[in-house]
């Protein structure tokens, strides 16, 4: 790690997903370390290698303001049964001899698989004080993958995985409560923002639209994230038919790629499904639509929410989580109680039989609720807390405490 300015802290970031891999975790925390690094901090982010052609990053701050990081890779494998990420595969040895070389006021974790274990080993052994954040209820999805008899086992291990940490952040109040419940200890809140000149609403796209198919007039749904079925893909084909079993003109858009992929294809053949998308890309694809359906009930917060409301649509989705804290029901999208397919659903035939220009209006105030999550103030935060805990650590040192 390089030199800094006096106040600016010196930062290891531990992850088991970051860019180029596409997902939510990957994105929000894209989004701190360039918002760290642009406040001047220096940071070095952990994380598995992603193939045989991926390298270290090893950016110095440019000419033209550039926020800068470098990245320190380990080796790394598949995750069984979640094809497309890794987990890492460190040494404690190597990970430690490098904290030795350059220490962090401040190691913050942000996965909780082998890497993340070995980087809290090595900063706990040299006192190095850490902070976490909660960003995956993977112990939930043990009833998709076949091993939902080990979710008390798999909450033990993230209760105390947390526990040994100063810090644990979570996207929102309600994932506080959850997990205070279970014994978890030391948590606060750190929400999640939005690239709005990334995501908006002038990114719709008349001829992307043309290409589903859909005239001016014609109403598109879309459907945004990862093809799992923690994601409730069941649920999503099951909309698609009722809003065309209301109005055949409804097009049917998924974005998005993963294991369930092949058997929503087979379940919904005159759905379009778009693949993967990035960028401005993927902003095109939200914006082109009219409604956006999300019905998964794993998640921490639900970033594909938030985007899709910056990009001015109307949206179906369940009440916790991200909904939770920006939908205001009818106002700026439609909540069902968590769980409760039959309302979910019930929400999505109300909206095939409301006029178009209603679910528009819908979506311009998603827009201007959505702008309102900047990432500048979710950085700020994240900054805050990574002071404390640092100094928190300091305090422990100086008493002697390990």
């Amino acid at each position: 790690m390089s030199d800094a300015p006096n106040d600016a802290l010196r930062i290891a970031l531990v992850t088991e997903t970051f860019p180029p891999e596409v997902n939510g975790v990957a994105r929000t925390l894209n989004q701190l370390v360039r918002g760290l690094a642009a406040r001047g901090h220096v940071l070095e982010v952990v994380r598995p290698r992603q193939g045989k052609a991926d390298v270290a990053m090893q950016l110095r701050p440019s000419p033209n303001g550039q926020p800068a990081w470098s990245e320190l890779l380990t080796a790394g494998c598949p995750i069984p049964m979640y094809p497309g990420l890794r987990f890492g595969l460190p040494t404690l040895r190597s990970l430690g001899r490098r904290w030795d070389e350059a220490r962090p006021d401040v190691v913050h974790i942000a996965t909780e698989g082998p890497l993340g274990l070995v980087a809290l080993r090595a900063a706990r052994y040299r006192g190095i004080p850490v902070a976490t954040t909660f960003h995956t209820n993977f112990h939930d999805y043990g009833d998709f993958y076949g091993y939902g008899g080990m979710h008390r086992l798999a909450v033990g291990y993230l209760r105390w995985f947390h526990n040994r940490t100063r810090r644990t952040l979570v996207p929102g109040p309600d994932v506080v409560e959850r997990l205070a419940r279970r014994g978890f200890e030391r948590l606060d809140v750190l929400s999640r923002g939005v690239d709005s000149q990334q995501f908006r609403p002038d990114r719709r796209n008349d001829e992307l639209r043309a290409s589903w198919g859909a005239g001016p007039d014609d109403p598109v749904v879309v459907s945004v994230g990862r093809l799992a079925e923690e994601k409730n893909p069941e649920l999503v084909i099951e909309g698609f038919r009722a809003l065309r079993r209301i109005d055949q003109r409804w097009n049917c858009v998924v974005v998005g790629d993963g294991p369930a992929a092949e058997s929503m294809r087979a379940a919904f053949p005159e759905g379009l499904f778009a693949g993967m998308r990035r960028g401005a890309d993927l902003a095109a694809h939200y914006a082109s639509g009219d409604l956006l359906l999300f019905p998964s009930l794993t998640e921490t917060f639900g970033n594909v929410l938030l985007e899709g409301m910056a990009c001015g649509l109307a949206s179906v989705s369940f009440d916790y989580a991200a909904a939770a804290q920006l939908v205001s029901p009818g106002v700026d999208g439609y909540v069902a109680p968590r769980g409760d397919a039959d309302a979910w659903l019930g929400e999505v035939r109300a909206c095939a039989a409301r006029p178009l220009d209603e679910l528009r209006a819908v979506g311009r105030r998603a827009a201007a609720r959505g702008a309102e999550r900047t990432w500048e103030r979710i950085v700020e935060r994240f900054e805050q807390v990574l002071r404390d805990v640092a100094a928190e650590g300091e305090v422990a040192t100086r008493r002697g405490a390990t």
